[in-house]
């Protein structure tokens, strides 16, 4: 959410930095319905001090016997009163509707971010590895033959309808393995905290990082109330909602290994065959909390823990920067880490690893105390997948397989598959 103050203080900054995101500009209604507000607040606190000085001037009334002064200052209080409470009921209700406005607009571009109308337009910034040359036409992931028996995408259907698979025997235990992997990796190597954390939220959750309220067809809701995450960014991040940490305390790096859930609402027809885009996934999500001087630096650290998991893996990928018409609602800056897929011969997202800046923690009220104790400011939050699991299954298995349909194993999974290198043309793990 933006800052209200920064609004009124330069709002041709705020209506250029909506432009670069190709939204209208916004300061003239906001600044409308702030000063509307500011205006009902004014005017209750003038009524309730001239409540308070009636209310002090019954009792010398009183006192003095003056029964019709005593009679009208009593109805002069109750008029104050009512007038105070009428005036407040509208600025709560100008307040709400302010709130509501910043709440569906997205966050500002960062100066570095490129101007880009959509992916195309996105910039390389690196690239890893260079992608084998086959000597038979590669396969998509769900096509190759020793990965047919462990993915069953009709019984996933008869259960669940489309966008779900069914996985089993060695299929369903190297993607257990690359989890496991990630996991070990980030924490071991990277310095993050494992956490566990639930897959329903409730819906003040979904504000916090601003999955709510323009982007609810995108997630699922039950009958309840609960919101399934669609990421674990939403309860990693919300960790410190509402909180006041200690600037000695931050950064506070966490990753988690969790079921996410997606509606997919605005991708229909798109990937559907094989499982590159599913309802029901798993990702190793990472999240970092800082104090807003070190967010840039921890965004760099951030991409380089995730472009470490492909580099191990043996993955060719390429890193590139988004432009401003690919960027997500609520991100300052994002790179996405792109694997090479064979069977599509091309570059697929594999992550993205994004710096809102203090957009989340407007939203969840998260903030720092400074060191050298002054007001507590609001945090930074960055988040970023550690991998999509699914989406690293299928890049092992489209660069690994082999003519016969067998599938060679990258060596840094061998550990996790007790020693076992590759899945058999007939599906086994050997």
């Amino acid at each position: 959410m933006h800052d209200i103050r920064a609004i009124r203080e330069n709002p041709q900054a705020f209506d250029a930095a909506l432009a670069r995101r190709g939204e209208a500009p916004m300061s003239s209604e906001i600044l409308e319905l702030d000063e509307a507000r500011r205006a009902r607040i004014l005017a209750a606190e003038t009524a309730q001090a001239e409540q308070n000085r009636a209310a002090r001037d019954i009792g010398a009334a009183k006192s003095a016997g003056n029964d019709a002064e005593f009679n009208r200052l009593r109805d002069e209080v109750t008029a104050k009163k009512a007038e105070v409470a009428a005036m407040q009921a509208e600025a709560k209700e100008l307040d709400r509707k302010l709130a509501d406005l910043l709440m569906i607009l997205p966050n500002r571009l960062a100066d570095d971010v490129p101007d880009g109308d959509d992916e195309s337009d996105n910039v390389e910034i690196r690239q890893h590895g260079t992608p084998r040359s086959f000597d038979f036409a590669p396969k998509e992931h769900y096509e190759i033959e020793s990965v047919k028996p462990g993915m069953d995408f009709e019984t996933a259907a008869k259960l669940s309808g489309a966008r779900f698979v069914v996985m089993s025997g060695g299929v369903a235990r190297i993607h257990r393995a690359l989890a496991q992997f990630m996991l070990d990796t980030h924490t071991e190597e990277h310095g993050l905290c494992e956490t566990w954390t639930p897959v329903l939220v409730r819906e003040e959750m979904m504000y916090g990082t601003g999955q709510l309220p323009k982007f609810g067809a995108d997630s699922y809701k039950t009958t309840d109330g609960w919101w399934l995450v669609p990421t674990a960014e939403v309860t990693l991040t919300n960790i410190a909602n509402d909180m006041v940490i200690d600037a000695d305390d931050l950064p506070r790096r966490y990753v988690a290994h969790t079921q996410c859930f997606r509606s997919e609402a605005g991708s229909a027809g798109r990937d559907t065959a094989g499982m590159l885009r599913q309802h029901q996934f798993e990702k190793v999500e990472m999240v970092s909390i800082t104090r807003p001087e070190d967010s840039m630096d921890e965004h760099a650290r951030m991409t380089r823990c995730a472009e470490a998991i492909l580099e191990k893996l043996d993955l060719p990928y390429r890193t590139v920067i988004l432009c401003s018409g690919d960027m997500g609602f609520g991100m300052l800056k994002t790179h996405d880490i792109e694997v090479w897929l064979p069977g599509q011969n091309t570059y697929r997202e594999i992550s993205s690893v994004s710096v809102a800046g203090d957009f989340q923690a407007r939203r969840m009220n998260a903030r720092y105390k400074p060191a050298d104790g002054g007001k507590p400011q609001f945090v930074h939050t960055l988040n970023g997948s550690g991998l999509a699991v699914g989406r690293c299954l299928i890049a092992v298995l489209e660069n690994g397989q082999a003519a016969d349909g067998s599938v060679d194993l990258p060596p840094a999974l061998h550990p996790y598959l007790r020693g076992k290198t590759r899945l058999s043309s007939d599906g086994t793990l050997v």
